[in-house]
């Protein structure tokens, strides 16, 4: 069995324990941590993330943060000098995460997304380099009333999480998936 095909079991046995209702926003949080290199082959199955959480009688709704960077870029009125001076997009990048916030939010606002529904998010390896994925999930998971669910390219250990195994790593709170551990 593929370790794609695991994570997707491991998920399935997770998403269909009962939810509880009194959960704050933070232990809604569900991290599927898969290896980077496999990153084609999640996206390939990922309508299995969706078919064993309808499965489990929940809502989907999958948000792609992939090309966020350059919509957002493309949209800045200094855009080119950016391209010139990469160092002064530094300071411009708190408006990149309040323009992820304003397309989630447009995002669930086009859906019926109530306490029974899981918002996927895929492409956070996109982020690297620009945010903090604890960043984008502390201000993306209190908008959820269900649950939100973060493909994350990476590695989880003694709970702490590395995107894309880089050096700089963070301890969250948010419940692991991984394809080498059975929930």
């Amino acid at each position: 069995m593929s370790r794609v095909k695991r994570l997707v079991h491991s998920y399935s046995r997770h998403i269909s324990i009962p939810w509880r209702d009194d959960a704050a926003a933070a232990q809604r949080v569900i991290f599927c941590v898969y290896n980077e290199n496999e990153e084609r082959w999640l996206r390939a199955r990922v309508d299995e993330f969706e078919i064993v959480t309808k499965q489990a009688g929940h809502d989907w709704a999958l948000f792609d943060l992939t090309n966020t960077f350059a919509a957002w870029l493309s949209s800045q009125r200094y855009a080119k000098s950016y391209f010139q001076k990469p160092h002064l997009l530094a300071t411009v990048l708190p408006k990149y995460l309040d323009y992820i916030v304003d397309e989630f939010e447009r995002f669930l606002g086009s859906r019926t997304i109530d306490e029974n529904a899981v918002v996927a998010i895929q492409g956070v390896g996109s982020l690297f380099g620009f945010l903090k994925v604890k960043d984008v999930v502390d201000k993306l998971a209190p908008r959820v009333p269900g649950r939100l669910l973060v493909f994350f390219p990476g590695s989880y250990e003694n709970n702490n999480y590395r995107l894309l195994d880089g050096y700089d790593g963070w301890n969250y709170l948010a419940m692991p998936i991984t394809a080498d551990k059975d929930y």
